[in-house]
């Protein structure tokens, strides 16, 4: 299996801030890689030195065996849109549709053209006075219309209606599946997006906390409810990710795999046990009662 992403020992620290501690991760290629988070995880600045805009403060960071920053040959194989992406005064769609060829040596302009339709992007609106929805249409034209070997995702929903998102989900997998590549989609919209990953990357405070292939998500974690003094006998000894109360009744995610065993347990003291969900799984992990350690499993990815 060749990697499109090889991270070892990287962090990345501004001042005082750390905002990414001693990660260690791959992408393999072809892989179409969920990156979860609450804001301020990390994510963003993981992106930017995917895509060579930043450098780690230390260890190491490869993209197709090559390191991106200032490096040409392997910043020409990447597409990165930030969801704020900012371009020159006076700029109109068709100023950007000329100039992004440039950039992106795979650049498509039938497949530009179809989103910019499906889109409804105006022409003769100047991009500064786009409304949200049209600068992440535009992104989203930009990312795929590149055919990057690696393309990078972040936040490309902000503004968009539940037919744009729609839009971009078919495009998306066509488009893979045609021509395949590397993609890392950062989104918090994650039960609409969840169905598009093979593999998921769960960061918070700046460390990995999951890194594993998306079938092997319902591994991680679990949910048991039912009657609080239940859940609660249940949970004695066990790792908890979150909790939530509600009355009488409570539920809690909980680290670990429900087997036959959990399940017969938790049936005994009247408690019911479910796969954790992966927005369920991102929440658990993000909260403040979030076992530090990560889980990696390295099987079951794309190839």
């Amino acid at each position: 299996m060749t990697h499109a992403i090889d991270i070892r020992s990287m962090s990345r620290v501004f001042g005082r801030s750390t905002a990414l501690e001693d990660i260690t991760l791959t992408v393999p290629e072809g892989s179409i890689c969920g990156l979860l988070g609450r804001n301020g995880a990390g994510k963003t600045t993981l992106m930017s030195i995917l895509a060579g805009q930043d450098r780690p403060s230390s260890g190491t960071v490869e993209v197709f065996g090559q390191n991106p920053f200032e490096n040409e040959a392997a910043l020409s194989r990447i597409s990165f849109v930030r969801d704020n992406q900012r371009y020159p005064d006076g700029y109109r769609l068709h100023h950007v549709l000329r100039i992004a060829p440039e950039f992106a040596p795979n650049w498509n302009a039938d497949v530009a053209a179809e989103l910019v339709e499906g889109f409804r992007i105006p022409g003769k609106t100047p991009i500064s006075k786009m409304s949200r929805g049209q600068l992440s249409s535009v992104a989203i034209v930009l990312a795929l219309a590149s055919r990057a070997p690696l393309t990078l995702l972040d936040e490309p929903y902000l503004g968009l209606d539940v037919t744009a998102r729609g839009l971009f989900h078919n495009m998306l997998l066509r488009d893979y599946t045609e021509h395949p590549r590397t993609v890392v989609l950062s989104t918090h919209l994650i039960e609409e997006s969840e169905a598009l990953f093979d593999r998921v990357l769960i960061v918070d405070r700046g460390r990995v906390r999951a890194d594993c292939g998306s079938e092997e998500t319902s591994s991680l974690a679990f949910t048991v409810s039912g009657p609080t003094e239940a859940v609660e006998r249940f949970s004695e000894g066990r790792t908890l990710l979150a909790s939530h109360t509600v009355g009488s009744l409570k539920s809690a995610t909980v680290r670990g795999t429900a087997d036959a065993d959990v399940r017969a347990q938790a049936q005994t003291l009247g408690a019911s046990v479910s796969p954790a969900t992966l927005q369920e799984l991102v929440a658990g992990f993000g909260s403040d009662a979030a076992a530090p350690e990560p889980v990696r499993i390295r099987k079951g990815a794309r190839a």
